[in-house]
């Protein structure tokens, strides 16, 4: 008689398993390659990069996690100029559009023709639930309606307390920590202050919950961020099943490391969530016995539009599918804020000019919305900068969810030789917009397009960037019907915490302003001094009050 152990069983049911993922991405391969080969007859042909990675095409060069996707882009679009097609994989042709007139038609807020793509939609849902990033069309637009009012004017003004609070909070530790220290000065690591209070902020108003984060705490949410954006995270198999999840996203549903701190990130939220249902629920009671409801944090706000005669609608799953706020939120803010401070480093004369601007108009108070909005023009010029030079985002992603012809500024050539100023999209085909090599485009910007100079924004902007209709002209915050709903959040929250910066520190960078600053790659790219192990961003800090 034959016996086998439980290994042979599992080593069969392995090879099984594998045996079929194999043949079905061997028929999806083929059916991919007839659809596109349809798709091919109906798109206009354009030039672009080749490749003979029949897999993956590009998208290995292209990844935010390879490290050279800005550089990538940029050689391409001088090369084939603003409009390319590009490998994806599998047959696919994606296109890359550069054009200001072809992105607000894609990006228009007046049409649902692209979508965001169907792994961009599934990656959010393992990450966050079903919140407002999952839905398109009348499902988007319910969230969108449901979250406007606590993005209003009305509510941010509220949230400014909280930000100067912290800020406060902030200067306490530093304070300390340079007290400890002989000559008033201190070498202090400011990313991952920058993370605390970007954390600290998104917490209190986004979920009245306090993490502790500029007290020494260590919230585990915070390492369930860093485990998903370290690349070094990422085995074999978790790279393989992220590169072809743009082609085939339901294998983001495949357990694999990856996926499992993705899934990390969505469950450290978990508990923050109940609570939120519980002061919602308590709330609503007491308001049924005529009392003032208190809880004005985002997540408590969109819990009271949804609910429905004292009784709510949202569910946990709905209340903690809305931490793709934190997500949105914690990084880009961190993240900005330490380009910011680099930059002012970089440019001393810079930082002395804003400081003198907070000194002479705040005269020593905090900064009040009105005052961050629109009564520090030299702060706001610092602010577009930074969103334009180091904006948190380097690509928009969509998809075209039917048949369109995308009108050009400028005509391009095809592969037959003839010029044109329409290019036939169709349904399926991919698209990308580099925002960040737009951002920095000499063609729209200028020759000092790549320089980082605030003055440009106190005067009238070249007529290339007014054509792009983003906010302010930028991309950073997208454009259109899917624009980031919490954009003056984001600005308020950043200006403040700027603000209480340069009116109490100087920054340096460790060796001068030569020190170089690399980046460390992810999901979305960090800025990290070289030589740093991780994205670590260490500035010589002196008190100035």
């Amino acid at each position: 008689m034959l016996s086998f152990d439980a290994s042979f069983f599992h080593n069969l049911s392995l090879g099984i398993w594998r045996s079929d993922v194999v043949a079905f991405l061997l028929v999806v391969f083929l059916v991919r390659l007839f659809l596109k080969s349809r798709s091919r007859i109906r798109s206009t042909q354009l030039h672009g990069p080749k490749s003979n990675n029949v897999l993956f095409g590009v998208l290995p060069q292209v990844s935010p996690m390879s490290g050279g996707m800005d550089n990538y882009f940029k050689r391409a679009i001088a090369d084939y100029g603003t409009v390319f097609n590009l490998p994806s994989g599998f047959g696919r042709q994606d296109l890359v559009v550069c054009d200001a007139k072809a992105i607000s038609h894609i990006l228009s807020r007046d049409t649902f023709t692209y979508y965001r793509p169907a792994f961009a939609r599934v990656l959010t849902d393992i990450l966050f639930g079903q919140g407002i990033f999952s839905f398109e069309n009348d499902g988007h637009r319910r969230l969108r309606k449901a979250l406007t009012p606590a993005f209003s004017n009305a509510a941010i003004r509220s949230y400014i307390e909280t930000f100067n609070d912290n800020s406060f909070k902030m200067k306490a530790a530093w304070d300390s920590i340079i007290d400890a220290v002989a000559g008033g000065s201190a070498t202090i690591e400011v990313q991952q202050w920058m993370n605390n209070l970007a954390l600290e902020n998104l917490g209190r108003t986004g979920f009245s919950h306090h993490f502790g984060a500029l007290e020494g705490k260590r919230p585990e949410l915070i390492d369930a961020f860093d485990s998903f954006q370290s690349p070094g995270n990422m085995g074999f198999a978790s790279k393989m099943v992220f590169l072809l999840s743009t082609n085939f996203p339901v294998l983001l549903n495949l357990p694999t490391k990856h996926t499992k701190m993705m899934r990390r990130v969505r469950y450290a939220m978990k508990g923050i969530a109940d609570d939120v249902l519980e002061k919602a629920k308590a709330e609503l009671e007491t308001n049924a016995a005529g009392e003032k409801i208190t809880d004005k944090s985002i997540v408590g706000l969109l819990v009271k539009a949804e609910s429905t005669s004292g009784n709510l609608s949202m569910t946990s799953e709905e209340v903690l599918a809305q931490n793709s706020l934190f997500f949105a939120g914690y990084e880009t803010t961190s993240i900005t804020l330490t380009w910011a401070l680099i930059e002012l480093c970089r440019n001393p004369q810079v930082q002395e000019k804003l400081r003198q601007e907070v000194n002479t108009k705040l005269q020593g108070a905090d900064p009040t919305w009105e005052e961050i909005t629109l009564g520090l023009p030299y702060l706001d010029a610092v602010t577009q900068e930074t969103l334009r030079v180091h904006g948190p985002v380097h690509n928009i992603r969509r998809e075209a969810f039917e048949d369109d012809v995308l009108p050009l500024s400028k005509p391009v050539q095809t592969t037959s030789g003839t010029s044109t100023s329409e290019i036939i999209v169709a349904k399926g085909q991919g698209i990308h917009i580099p925002t960040t090599c737009i951002n920095t485009s000499e063609d729209l910007w200028g020759p000092d397009a790549a320089e980082y100079k605030p003055e440009r924004w106190l005067g009238e902007l070249s007529p290339g960037a007014q054509a792009i209709q983003g906010h302010h002209h930028v991309l950073s915050f997208g454009e259109g019907q899917r624009f980031c709903l919490g954009r003056h959040f984001a600005l308020a929250n950043f200006k403040s915490a700027l603000v209480n910066l340069v009116r109490h520190y100087s920054f340096e960078l460790p060796n001068g302003k030569d020190t170089i600053i690399g980046k460390h790659f992810g999901a979305i790219n960090r800025p990290k001094v070289e030589g740093e192990k991780g994205p670590r961003v260490p500035l010589l800090i002196r008190r100035v009050d």
